[in-house]
C-alpha cells in the first residue's frame, strides 16, 4: 500500500500538473496558445479608470487625469463590446467616482478577468512638462511575494470546481502550494508582458507615438490582481502636445483603436 505521505505527494503532483496544463501557454517561437488548452476561455476583461472623485490624478494646463482616463475607459468599452463578441467588459468605475485601489482589484478578482487595463495618464517634473509618450507598465516581479494572495485566490478557476474534494489535501503543504502560484505568476507576468509588448507596437506602428517602452514597476492597483494586468499610461498631461491629444476625439479614438487591436491579437493567442 502506498503511504499516506506519498499519496498526498502524488495528490499534489497531479494539481499541479493540471493547473499548469490549464493555463495558457506561449511557445518560444510564434508564441501562439498551446492548442491542447481547450478548456480556457477569453472572456472578461476589466478596465479601470484611474483616479476619480476627490482624487483628481495628475493635471495639464485645462484638463486632469480622472477625466481623461474615465473618457478613454468609457470609449474602450464600447469599443470591445462592438467588435469582440463574447467578451464581457467590466469597469471598476464609469462615473465621477472614487474607488480605493484594493477594491479595483476585487473587481477584477471577483469577476476571474482574464485581463486588467488601467487607464492613466503621466506628468513630468515642472509645470509645463517636456516629456512626451506612452508608457506601459506590469508589475515589478521584484515584488512577487505582494500578488501571492490575489493568486490563491483565483488558481481554482482553472480547475474542476469540487477539486477539494477530489484533491485530498490540497492547501495543506505550504511548500507545493508555492511551486503551484509561482507557476501561475511567472505565467501572468510573461501574458502582461506579451501584451504590454503588443500595445507598444500598435502605439508605435499605428499611431506614431513616442514611447517609453513596457517597464516594471511596483504598481499598487496591479498588486493584488490575480490575473495578466496592464497599466497604460496614454501621454504627459501636463505636456500641451499631449494634453491636446489626449483631450481631442481623435486622439482618444486612436489610443482606443490600438488598445482594442493589440487586445485582438492577444485573444488570438489563445485559440
Amino acid at each position: 500500500m502506498l503511504s499516506r505521505h506519498l499519496k498526498a505527494t502524488l495528490s499534489y503532483t497531479v494539481i499541479f500538473i493540471s493547473m499548469l496544463a490549464a493555463l495558457p501557454a506561449f511557445s518560444q517561437g510564434s508564441q501562439k496558445a498551446s492548442k491542447a488548452n481547450h478548456s480556457f476561455k477569453f472572456k472578461t476583461i476589466v478596465i479601470d479608470a484611474g483616479h476619480g472623485g476627490k482624487d483628481p490624478g495628475a493635471h495639464g494646463a485645462y484638463s486632469n487625469e480622472k477625466t481623461v482616463a474615465l473618457s478613454i475607459a468609457k470609449k474602450l468599452k464600447v469599443a470591445i463590446n462592438d467588435q469582440l463578441g463574447g467578451v464581457d467588459v467590466i469597469m471598476t468605475r464609469s462615473t465621477d467616482k472614487f474607488i480605493e485601489l484594493h477594491k479595483r482589484a476585487d473587481i477584477a478578482n471577483d469577476n476571474k478577468a482574464n485581463l486588467f487595463i488601467s487607464i492613466h495618464c503621466n506628468s513630468s517634473p515642472g509645470k509645463v512638462g517636456k516629456r512626451r509618450g506612452v508608457l506601459l507598465l506590469v508589475y515589478g516581479f521584484h515584488r512577487k511575494d505582494e500578488q501571492m494572495e490575489a493568486l490563491r485566490e483565483n488558481a481554482s478557476i482553472f480547475i474542476e470546481k469540487d477539486y477539494q474534494k477530489k484533491y485530498n489535501g490540497y492547501g495543506e503543504d505550504a511548500a507545493v502550494n508555492a511551486i503551484v502560484l509561482a507557476a501561475f505568476q511567472q505565467r501572468y507576468r510573461k501574458q502582461s508582458v506579451h501584451f504590454g509588448n503588443l500595445l507598444n507596437h500598435e502605439f508605435i506602428t499605428n499611431n506614431g507615438r513616442k514611447s517609453l517602452g513596457v517597464r516594471e514597476q511596483g504598481v499598487l492597483v496591479l498588486q493584488q490582481s490575480g490575473m495578466p494586468g496592464l497599466l497604460v499610461e496614454t501621454g504627459f498631461i501636463n505636456n500641451p502636445a499631449d494634453e491636446k491629444y489626449l483631450n481631442s476625439a481623435s486622439g482618444q479614438s486612436d489610443i482606443v483603436q490600438s488598445i482594442l487591436s493589440a487586445i485582438k491579437k492577444y485573444k488570438e493567442t489563445f485559440q
